[in-house]
């Protein structure tokens, strides 16, 4: 006699049920195997401060060295501000380093989480002095002497720690931004330009040919053309004018170095200016690790004030773009318009 199907229906649903219990409890079992170590239950760290400044670490801290697998660096503080290697580096963002040395101040060990050597990576604190994925974390006074160091690593959204001569990994009670990139921490708001703002450019050479393009007022929106000196000339499209007389709203770098470390020559030379006045010169250069820019503004309104703020941030420094928005600041000018061949006498 077969089962009603009422019944079969319910027993199927059970077992639906049952299975995707069992897989949650597998997956959660997985997990723990990852990152836990069973064999630990307390430990006395459990709930101490990592730094045992605690809440006066910032205002003790002078440097914050980072050693990662493939680079280093450090931040070290200058006057009311931090900067990149030096005293005289390029600025730290304010905002990135403020969260740091709160974060860091309230740090506090939680539970222990492995002592497997083969699982620090997992947690991302593996060794940096051996190419691996953790970040030594070393902090110093204004006299050079050690405030605690510290492997710091992530793993998902939870912070885990290690002291440098131990396996011994815990879970961090608390929280610090990210320290896997020297360029996130740079101050890059070196200047906010719109589109819109933006009234016309000029480009220049070496060698003195130079390219005037000014906005369309007949077009409207970002449209740009030729400058009256150029009647006997003709754009080679639309968008070849528009790219290069708007790619200064596009100013985005990722690394910045001296500019009196630029090796090579300049090798072109673009004009940005706007309908209130203010004239920004960038000149490109193409040097062997990378492509960069140098910035120098200058302003007719009385008082010149965004010109100065530009000039602090910028002056002394070759910003890296990458060669997708360097080439918007270098376009060969015979790229833009098409100019008539003049014959040979």
């Amino acid at each position: 006699m077969s089962l009603p199907e009422s019944i079969r229906l319910a027993r199927r649903q059970r077992l639906v049920w049952l299975a995707g219990a069992i897989a949650v409890l597998l997956a959660w079992l997985l997990v723990r195997g990852l990152t836990a170590d069973p064999t630990i239950e307390r430990h006395e760290r459990t709930g101490t401060p990592v730094f045992a400044s605690g809440a006066q670490l910032a205002e003790n801290l002078a440097s914050i060295e980072v050693e990662l697998g493939d680079e280093s660096y450090t931040l070290v503080r200058a006057g009311d501000g931090w900067r990149m290697d030096s005293a005289d580096g390029y600025t730290v963002r304010a905002d990135r380093i403020g969260t740091f040395l709160s974060g860091v101040s309230e740090l506090s060990w939680a539970e222990p989480r492995t002592r497997d050597a083969r699982k620090l990576e997992r947690l991302g604190l593996a060794d940096p002095a051996e190419g691996g994925n953790g970040a030594l974390l070393s902090l110093r006074n204004a006299e050079n002497e050690s405030l605690g160091t510290v492997i710091a690593g992530r793993r998902d959204e939870t912070l885990y720690l290690r002291l440098p001569d131990e396996t011994l990994a815990f879970r961090a009670e608390g929280d610090l931004p990210p320290l896997l990139s020297r360029a996130s921490w740079l101050d890059f708001n070196v200047l906010s330009l719109l589109p819109g703002a933006i009234n016309g450019v000029v480009l220049r050479t070496p060698s003195g040919e130079e390219l005037s393009l000014v906005r369309d007022a007949v077009a409207g929106g970002d449209a740009f053309r030729l400058g009256p000196r150029h009647a006997d000339e003709r754009l080679s499209s639309p968008l070849a004018a528009t790219t290069p007389a708007l790619a200064l709203s596009r100013f985005a770098p990722v690394g910045v170095k001296p500019a009196s470390s630029l090796q090579t020559r300049r090798i072109a030379r673009h004009i940005t200016l706007t309908k209130d006045g203010l004239e920004v010169v960038a000149d490109a250069f193409e040097e062997p690790d990378g492509y960069f820019l140098t910035l120098r503004a200058v302003e007719a309104a009385e008082g010149a004030r965004r010109a100065e703020d530009i000039n602090a941030r910028a002056a002394g420094w070759a910003f890296r773009l990458t060669r997708y928005d360097w080439q918007d600041f270098a376009t060969p000018i015979s790229d833009i318009v098409e100019r008539p061949l003049i014959e040979a006498p």
